[in-house]
């Protein structure tokens, strides 16, 4: 027994002096290794200036319910104010989604538009890709919303694949139906399908 106590109290001896002694090599490498500073340490403040002159909110949120009950939710790369208009804000690379209260989804894509929260609407300008639940899928030189109702209309021509195959048309509005029981999409001027079956 006396053995074992005296193996037991050699190791704890030698412990306490290994250990102290491998922290000292591990501190004395860490700055051995350690890095120098940067050359220029200073903040850009041309950089600051710019973000100053030109206020801008990055990854914004927006989001509210429409008169049916349809949840939208608007988000962007960035948002600017508007330099046309008071209270109005220019937004870049955008992602609006409109559920409805039938469980109906529209995803809606664009480069870039113009949002007026006094007006409830939106304007996007560009490339628009229109998704919805239902399997359409539809792109467009752009389009306005009206975030009050629930409404979204194209500004012109568009092109969608639908789960029945593909159609041009004049012009598409997404909007709720007249009982209030989901959206509804119609196309207008010059429909042409071509059905896959």
């Amino acid at each position: 027994m006396d053995g074992a106590d005296n193996l037991y109290s050699r190791i704890v001896t030698g412990l306490k002096i290994l250990l102290p002694l491998g922290a000292i090599m591990l501190l004395s490498t860490m700055f051995l290794f350690a890095r120098k500073p940067s050359e220029d340490p200073t903040l850009p403040y041309a950089e600051i200036e710019d973000i100053a002159r030109e206020p801008r909110i990055t990854d914004p949120y927006f989001a509210g319910i429409s008169d049916d009950g349809s949840i939208i939710a608007i988000a962007a790369d960035e948002v600017r104010p508007d330099p046309d208009q008071a209270d109005a804000f220019e937004i870049f690379r955008i992602r609006a989604e409109i559920d409805a209260t039938d469980g109906s989804r529209v995803v809606v894509a664009a480069g870039q538009g113009r949002i007026d929260p006094r007006a409830q609407s939106a304007v996007l300008d560009g490339l628009v890709r229109i998704s919805s639940s239902s399997g359409y899928v539809m792109e467009t030189t752009g389009l306005a919303a009206d975030l009050r109702a629930g409404t979204i209309v194209s500004n012109g021509p568009l092109e969608a694949q639908a789960p029945f195959g593909s159609l041009t048309a004049g012009r598409v509005i997404i909007g709720p139906e007249s009982d209030g029981n989901g959206q509804q999409i119609v196309f207008e001027g010059g429909v042409r399908l071509i059905y896959e079956p």
